[in-house]
């Protein structure tokens, strides 16, 4: 869902926008239908939007538009951030760096591959339990990423 001034807006499709650093500033083009697409369709998808984006040759349509958003600031080391939401989007993902972190299992301490995730939320459209209900299927998928390609 999204907000506008005019209504509320529900979406039957997933379009979900990807931060892609651009001299001068930011764009995210929309990956459209994203829940239908397969992991390596929306990375192909995107390689071709990020390259097309540093050259400016997107399409208006390609940039305009979605309901949600992730910005991964994790691929240049940053642990963690609040990404600001853009809209139209509802929601926007900060990804943060993958680390070795100490954690406790069984009462000993191991390392882990852990990382950081933090969801920005328009209120208006999404309220924190909506919010955690989605954090919380991220979190179950991205400990167990075989879920995403069954």
């Amino acid at each position: 869902m999204t907000w506008t001034e005019a209504a509320m807006l529900r979406h039957k499709h997933s379009d979900i926008g990807v931060a892609v650093a651009i001299p001068g500033g930011l764009i995210t083009p929309v990956v459209r239908q994203a829940e239908g697409k397969s992991l390596s369709a929306i990375s192909n998808e995107m390689k071709d939007f990020a390259a097309r984006a540093r050259v400016r040759k997107l399409r208006p349509e390609e940039y305009q538009g979605g309901s949600s958003a992730v910005s991964n600031l994790g691929m240049y080391g940053i642990k963690d951030f609040a990404a600001v939401i853009n809209p139209p989007h509802a929601t926007i993902l900060a990804v943060g760096a993958g680390e070795e972190r100490a954690v406790v299992r069984n009462g000993k301490i191991e390392a882990a591959s852990m990382m950081s995730v933090t969801l920005s939320t328009d209120h208006r459209a999404v309220d924190g339990a909506l919010g955690a209900t989605l954090l919380g299927a991220f979190k179950t998928l991205i400990e167990s990423p075989v879920m995403m390609v069954v």
